[in-house]
């Protein structure tokens, strides 16, 4: 194990902290201080998992783990192999070590998982602290046997709903879920094929994702890359995710997300790259989204408020966009941001949105910057500092739509612009640049729509449009 990996492994099992000084004050690697003593540590062949693809080794597998959760935690390592597995139930203190050339297969049949839905996944913490993955190896959901028919558009998926455990068309199981932990780290991985959402951190804290790779089927809906839900103190950085569905996802079902940061990524999708929401009944407040790269997805920066949660101190800084239509079948019309709150439901409350800042933002797009509060939720001082935005058509898919889904009012037809704004007050622009190709520009309607009855508070500062 290289020393950069120790360091993590110890820092997962809580036997090092991030604020403690290192030895000596010396770089990588280093001699370990004789008090730290690594804890015990199991191949998963020792216990007599075959890692054929072929004979579950789920027994094998959970003997391991269980057997180092017992012991004080450590490495559970998985040698070169291809592991079929039910469940794995991952214990406090122990990390799944996977080898390059090892994966782990996710089980196809509904008998594979617990009897509760909402516990569907390939590997599953619960209640747990000090728990990690890494390796450099592979989890693989087999995705593509859930796929009933395939569609360029949209692949129509198999749902488990028959048994009444599970209702919907969105009925199969997760890849990673960690249910109220602390501590997690997850690093040096590849996440492939889920057949749903692939990496799920719900009421965790002090949460690190990095140096991950998540590769989903392009065409395959709600095979999600990182949603994180009801948790706090979570890092992400250094990860590369091409999936069908949201990139990057906070969702507040059942408390606050703060304090969330993503950092040096590249991702594209065919729905939204960054998403907050649209599951929004808590606050999502403290987030830094900087440095990352967003290539050929149908919506970049999104923010999907739909059931009353507030939205304070975000800043997106940094980041390069290149959105594009896809079938409407999927959410999202090209918008390189993407910024609405309205109530999900008639009677519903809306949310607030404020303090959001776009810092050194450049976007090549096929439709322009959407910004729409509602009668009962406005979005307030939003700022756009040196944003260069340029307006080109390379589908053929039709514009004229703007699009609300979920809920609000759905799809309605409208001309385009490059900026739509309604229900805002406060909105700064300084240093914003608009360029407009001259293939393109007769489909466009004006470059700043808004309504003065529903606006208020704008500033331009060095604001340019242009043909080219």
């Amino acid at each position: 194990m290289a020393s950069s990996d120790l360091l993590s492994l110890l820092l997962a099992l809580g036997l090092l902290h991030s604020s403690d000084p290192l030895p000596d004050a010396t770089p990588w690697p280093f001699s370990l201080p004789s008090t730290i003593q690594l804890p015990c540590r199991a191949s998963v062949t020792d216990y007599g998992a075959a890692g054929d693809g072929k004979m579950y080794d789920t027994a094998a597998i959970q003997a391991a783990v269980d057997a180092v959760a017992a012991c004080g935690g450590g490495p559970v390592r998985f040698p070169p192999g291809d592991y079929l597995t039910a469940t794995i139930l991952l214990k406090s203190g122990v990390v799944l070590d996977l080898a390059e050339g090892a994966r782990l297969l996710g089980g196809t049949r509904e008998e594979d998982y617990p009897p509760e839905s909402h516990r569907w996944y390939v590997v599953l913490a619960e209640d747990a602290a000090g728990v990690g993955i890494t390796g450099g190896g592979e989890i693989n959901g087999q995705g593509w046997v859930f796929v009933r028919r395939r569609d360029p558009r949209k692949n129509v998926m198999v749902s488990w709903n028959s048994t009444g455990a599970c209702l919907g068309d969105e009925c199969r199981p997760r890849l990673l879920g960690f249910l109220r932990c602390r501590n997690v780290r997850i690093w040096n991985i590849r996440l492939v094929d889920p057949a749903y959402w692939c990496l799920h951190l719900v009421g965790c804290d002090n949460s690190s994702i990095r140096e991950v790779t998540i590769l989903g089927d392009f065409d395959s809906p709600n095979n999600d890359g990182i949603d994180v839900e009801d948790s706090n103190n979570t890092a992400i950085a250094q990860c590369h995710i091409d999936t069908g569905d949201d990139a990057i996802c906070p969702k507040s079902s059942a408390g606050p997300v703060v304090n969330l940061t993503a950092a040096d990524c590249w991702i594209r999708t065919k729905s939204s790259a960054i998403k907050l929401g649209s599951a929004s009944w808590f606050d999502f407040r403290s987030f830094l989204f900087d440095n990352i790269t967003i290539f050929d997805s149908h919506r970049g920066l999104a923010l999907q408020i739909r059931d009353g949660g507030n939205v304070s101190d975000v800043t997106f800084s940094n980041i390069r966009i290149r959105t594009r239509y896809y079938d409407p079948s999927w959410w999202g019309r090209a918008e390189p941001i993407y910024v609405t709150t309205c109530p999900r439901e008639l009677g519903s409350r809306a949310g607030l949105i404020s303090g959001l800042r776009f810092i050194n933002i450049s976007a090549e797009s096929e439709n322009g910057v959407f910004l729409s509060g509602s009668g009962g939720g406005l979005l307030q001082n939003l700022s756009f500092v040196n944003v260069n935005l340029t307006f080109r058509r390379w589908t053929d898919y039709p514009d004229g739509v703007v699009d609300y889904r979920p809920g609000c009012q759905e799809m309605v037809r409208h001309s385009t612009a490059g900026l739509m704004v309604e229900h805002v007050s406060g909105l700064e622009m300084d240093r914003v640049r608009m360029r407009w190709h001259k293939s393109s520009s007769k489909g466009w309607n004006n470059p700043i729509e808004f309504w003065p009855s529903t606006v208020n508070g704008l500033s331009f500062r060095e604001w340019y449009s242009e043909e080219y």
